[in-house]
């Protein structure tokens, strides 16, 4: 199939500034002049050519001590994206620099306890490789155009690269009916994604063995309040003004406990109990707190909340997006993956039936299915999949399937035989599976192309502790001790979700409130995106002729116009 390369190996090909994210890591596996048919040298920051590897970067951060730096020498090449934290005592300034020394010396063994949120390049004697960290916190496309092999972070510049009409038809499928690609593909059938804990060459992909489950006894609530306190440590006196998006409840309230916050933030309904709650805990640590009420700014963001979803995840997760206007900060800190992480969201846990529903608890479900219980609390609508074909057709042509929840139940099972070589259980397969398809991320990516952000959960020491923690000892429970021996007045203010340090008894209320008519509910952490996308009568925007999607349920509503967005 033909390329646009062929029709641009004359002329560089510069990308229009509002078609690309701020940030980027941009390369070719081949010499300057394959990079310059492709892309022009204005577009970055710095472009570094090795012995087989040119690479641009493009990042307001650049050279930020323990950010996206560059080296070369006569030894090699090597840059880094994102946040690399190197070892105590060696210089910060030079990070690009020190790990090629490393890797010169180690070869691949350098690469292990690498800590932070990166994409390293390295280009070395006949290494040349593109190495993501060990949680695949930034993701690295790729493409193989025109005889050389094409990455970058950002997708819609691979884009126009590749014929954009030959889709990945299950890919797409995903999407639609999921919310979220899994594994290493995209939308678009020639670009691919550099694999979970893995590295790219010019020619292959190939997974290594950071990230592998190995539990043991400790003192897992001590170690993981040490952990998480060392990790918040290390990303603290990031460029002022610092500012903190913070909810009621725990997991970012903790960062507003050790760093210096200038401002936070609150989406949320103004005099509902989650803002209440925030705004007393902003209040006990210093800082000033503004709210953000969930107008239709909720659900907008334009163009960039699209692309920095990426075509791989919804961007509904990106709450943030369409405040950007009203952050005066430089830095935005956030608590993104703790709950994956440290507290074991995912994991199924079992309980007790009561009145048809079931009263959860801390303790692990014996025996669970992990791909019925995963389709229930992943983005799935059963009764919705069974007609987006249908009203979706006009758009993008035929993609019925027999059955979407026999569908998905496959697709997912392919990604849960990839997770058994790394864990030793069930619970651990579960956890894993969504850590690498993790539904979030665009949440995260936002922030780090419009602000410095430190992606706190990304850290080694407490990527360790979540992988030799026994799976029933990650739960809500533990993570509410640790932070307790953090801050022991962390919960002066209790989150209003959670007003009795028992989860048990958290759970009870909740249960209780859910089925009494005449006790309120607790009240979600986030607005109800339903309530926006009717109150502003969003149909009339985003599909004023496409009467047909208007039955399916907001959040497929908000897929189908992302999807829109990178195929159209």
């Amino acid at each position: 199939m033909s390329s646009r390369f062929e029709s641009n190996t004359t002329t560089t090909n510069s990308v229009a500034k509002d078609r690309q994210m701020n940030r980027e890591l941009f390369g070719v596996f081949g010499d300057r002049d394959a990079f310059d048919r492709l892309r022009a040298r204005e577009d970055f920051d710095d472009v570094l050519t090795g012995n087989g590897t040119t690479v641009g970067i493009r990042d307001s951060s650049l050279d930020h001590p323990r950010r996206s730096a560059r080296y070369e020498g006569p030894e090699g090449m090597c840059a880094v994206f994102g946040e690399l934290i190197p070892p105590t005592g060696t210089d910060p300034d030079n990070t690009a620099e020190w790990l090629l020394d490393r890797f010169s010396r180690h070869g691949f063994a350098a690469l292990t306890g690498l800590n932070g949120s990166y994409i390293v390049v390295i280009d070395h004697d006949d290494e040349r490789v593109v190495v993501t960290d060990p949680l695949r916190s930034w993701e690295c496309f790729y493409a193989d155009v025109g005889g050389v092999r094409v990455f970058s972070t950002d997708p819609s510049t691979l884009t126009p690269l590749v014929d954009e009409s030959d889709i990945d038809r299950e890919a797409v499928l995903e999407f639609l009916h999921l919310g979220t690609v899994l594994g290493t593909a995209t939308v678009f059938d020639q670009i691919r994604r550099v694999p979970f804990d893995g590295y790219l060459t010019a020619t292959d992909t190939t997974e290594l063995s950071r990230f592998v489950y190995e539990p043991r006894r400790f003192d897992y609530v001590d170690e993981l309040a040490t952990r998480l306190e060392q990790a918040i440590e290390r990303r603290a006196g990031l460029p002022g003004p610092r500012g903190l998006l913070l909810s009621g409840g725990k997991d970012s309230r903790v960062l507003l406990s050790k760093l210096d916050i200038d401002q936070c933030y609150t989406v949320g309904r103004p005099g509902s109990r989650e803002v209440r709650a925030a705004r007393k805990v902003a209040e006990q640590y210093g800082a000033a707190h503004e709210v953000l009420a969930p107008d239709d700014r909720y659900l907008r963001g334009g163009d960039a909340k699209i692309r920095c979803a990426q075509g791989i995840k919804e961007s509904l997760h990106i709450h943030h997006a369409g405040y950007d206007d009203e952050f005066d900060v430089a830095t935005m800190y956030h608590g993104a993956l703790f709950d994956t992480l440290l507290k074991g969201y995912f994991l199924e846990r079992d309980g007790v039936e009561m009145f048809g529903s079931k009263l959860p608890s801390k303790r692990l479900h014996p025996n669970p299915n992990p791909i019925d219980s995963l389709l229930d609390t992943l983005g799935f609508f059963p009764e919705a999949s069974e007609h987006i074909a249908e009203a979706t057709g006009d758009l993008f042509g035929d993609l019925s399937v027999d059955d979407p929840t026999t569908f998905l139940q496959g697709r997912l099972s392919k990604e849960l035989d990839k997770c058994w070589s790394r864990t030793d259980s069930v619970h651990n397969a579960m956890d894993l599976l969504v850590i690498r398809n993790q539904p979030v991320m665009p949440f995260r990516t936002h922030l780090a192309d419009n602000y410095y952000e430190s992606f706190i959960a990304a850290d080694i020491d407490l990527l360790e502790w979540h992988l030799k923690t026994p799976p029933e000892h990650r739960h809500d429970g533990m993570f509410w001790e640790a932070l307790e021996r953090i801050d022991p007045t962390i919960f002066h203010h209790r989150p209003p979700s959670q007003p009795y340090s028992s989860t048990q008894l958290n759970q009870i209320e909740r249960f209780v409130r859910r089925k009494v008519p005449v006790l309120e509910p607790f009240e979600s952490a986030w607005p109800d995106r339903d309530d926006v996308y009717d109150r502003y009568e969003m149909d009339r925007e985003l599909f004023p002729t496409e009467e047909s999607i208007h039955q399916l349920p907001v959040r497929q509503k908000l897929r189908v116009n992302d999807l829109r967005w990178w195929l159209k």
